[in-house]
């Protein structure tokens, strides 16, 4: 496992600042992995309550009530948490969960105050994979009540720090607001602090991991060498680093340039949950699709400008990155596939692009080896 302990700290600087933050990065990112260190790190010094929204339902966040009932249930349900707290409080915490209906936002927030006032340490507050709730009022509401406590934080004992997670950066929340499909950018968690904490796997990292596995293992492979291949298709993007060893020690055996070739052949005819959420979004966002299709087909590079829409979505969702100043692909995996995709889409088949590169595809990527 790659050290993240560099992360961490500064992640906890942020923290110790009083820094409420979202870390907004694409699928399979590490970033609930990095939010269960984190949480074990900051327990000598902070309170934690960690929750993941992905075990809150669409009827969670149907009303009020229910939000502030199905909260409170995941509060209780973390029997650390529970441990750390007064009996009044878990008493407080129980009464909100067993009722859904009668209790609104406001009691939820008195408890959170009860939880602060009380304990010797500070809390922090981490919320994971909000998207779950990012079309939803009652979670705006309860964004505009965490904004208005932290305004009032000198007045109000509250969270020393917040932290959410998820694809969406929701300071730029668009919520949809009728039936039909129009939204409105319309969120109130202006507070959030920039979040510029890089979380990609380093080549560096990737040598500490991988020496660690030879000393275990005895495979012989050249670690510098293997270390370097593996950033070099992936840019350090985790779930792909994870791929490639994965299939190396499970399946090829081989850790050689020609067993790394192997596992990223392997990763790109996989039918996996990250690139059909890569794939899914682009159907999603037309105007995102059309911008990475000109950087895929005609090989432009974009200045990058922060409030070009499309680029906005690319970055969030994790197709590109910034590369001196211009908008590149996120990684040789990434490119591989998505043009791939774009070749054998509907609107691309009858094309010259498209029949072009299904006859010189080796051209611009081989099976067995990239050019």
């Amino acid at each position: 496992m790659v050290d993240i302990h560099d992360r961490l700290e500064k992640i906890r600087d942020m923290i110790d600042k009083g820094n409420y933050f979202v870390i907004n990065r694409g699928r399979q990112y590490g970033k609930t992995t990095t939010l269960n260190a984190l949480e074990t790190f900051l327990t000598p010094e902070y309170l934690v309550i960690n929750l993941d929204f992905q075990l809150l339902s669409n009827t969670d966040f149907s009303t009020e009530g229910r939000f502030v009932s199905s909260f409170a249930r995941e509060m209780y349900r973390n029997n650390a948490f529970r441990s750390l707290v007064s009996k009044d409080v878990v008493d407080a915490i129980k009464r909100l969960k067993n009722d859904n209906k009668s209790f609104v936002l406001a009691d939820l927030f008195d408890v959170f105050c009860d939880i602060c006032a009380e304990t010797e340490k500070p809390v922090v507050l981490i919320i994971d994979e909000i998207d779950t709730a990012a079309n939803n009022t009652v979670f705006v509401d309860f964004l505009s009540m965490l904004r208005g406590y932290y305004l009032r934080r000198n007045k109000i004992t509250i969270f020393k720090s917040v932290i959410l997670a998820g694809v969406r950066d929701i300071r730029n929340l668009k919520l949809k607001i009728r039936d039909d499909s129009e939204h409105q950018h319309n969120c109130p968690w202006n507070i959030a602090v920039d979040f510029n904490i890089n979380m990609d796997l380093t080549a560096d990292g990737i040598i500490g991991m991988l020496s660690d596995y030879e000393k275990d293992n005895n495979t012989g492979m050249d670690v510098a060498l293997i270390a370097q291949l593996i950033y070099d298709y992936t840019s350090g993007y985790p779930v792909l680093v994870s791929n490639i060893c994965k299939y190396l020690d499970e399946e090829i055996g081989d850790w050689t340039e020609a067993g790394v070739i192997k596992a990223v052949n392997r990763i790109l005819a996989a039918n996996t949950p990250l690139f059909e959420s890569l794939i899914n979004s682009l159907e999603d966002y037309p105007e995102m699709k059309k911008s990475l299709y000109q950087i895929l087909t005609k090989g432009e590079r974009f200045s990058f400008n922060p409030d070009h829409e499309p680029t906005k979505l690319l970055l969030m969702f994790g197709f590109v990155k910034v590369e001196d100043g211009a908008v590149v692909i996120a990684n040789r995996i990434f490119e591989t596939r998505l043009y791939n995709d774009m070749l054998t889409s509907e609107e691309m088949k009858s094309t010259p692009i498209s029949k072009a590169g299904l006859f010189d595809k080796p051209e611009f990527v081989k099976m067995e080896q990239y050019n």
